[in-house]
């Protein structure tokens, strides 16, 4: 494996819904990490995509994450990419798929493991992703290590995507670092 690149990367926001978002452990800490996260990612470039799942029932995305996010996408299967739609909607040559959201150990580990089989690198970013329960969350977190696939965090995302201090944006992503 080698550091993210801003320029292979793109940002997954898994189902962070209105209706599922009030039964997540620790819930507003986990909107706080990731709206800066989704921030962070359209400061530098890399898109932000979103998923709904079953959004009539579930309700839509969580109003502070809306304006970061470049496309929303609505499902119906847990494993977003079971969608017909779902894989031509993912940027060309962004082969980098760095999935943040709800729930951690259903839609985002199927996600993952679906974008994984069909040749995508998916990247768990721990720190942005919830759980009714917090074993839920640890599960969820073993599981994608058993198979071998990238955990980071949301820190680690954005100074890998950075490279330098000298980026143009440091300081504007250096401030939602530190608003956490």
């Amino acid at each position: 494996m080698t550091v993210l690149a801003a320029h292979q990367s793109v940002l997954l926001v898994v189902d962070m819904q209105l209706s599922l978002l009030p039964a997540i452990h620790d819930s507003a800490a986990l909107i706080g990490r990731a709206t800066r996260l989704a921030q962070a990612a359209q400061l530098l470039g890399v898109p932000v995509l979103a998923t709904e799942h079953w959004a009539d029932k579930v309700g839509e995305t969580t109003p502070e994450l809306l304006p970061a996010i470049d496309t929303v996408f609505h499902k119906t299967h847990f494993d977003a990419t079971r969608e017909p739609d779902f894989l031509p909607t993912l940027p060309v040559g962004r082969t980098r798929v760095l999935l943040i959201g709800t729930e951690a150990h259903v839609c985002v580990l199927q996600t993952g493991l679906g974008l994984a089989a069909q040749g995508y690198t998916p990247v768990l970013v721990t720190d942005c992703i919830g759980s009714r329960s917090v074993a839920n969350h640890a599960a969820a977190c073993q599981r994608w290590n058993h198979y071998g696939l990238e955990l980071v965090t949301a820190e680690m995302a954005m100074f890998e995507w950075m490279e330098t201090p000298a980026h143009p944006q440091f300081r504007q992503v250096l401030q939602l670092i530190k608003a956490a």
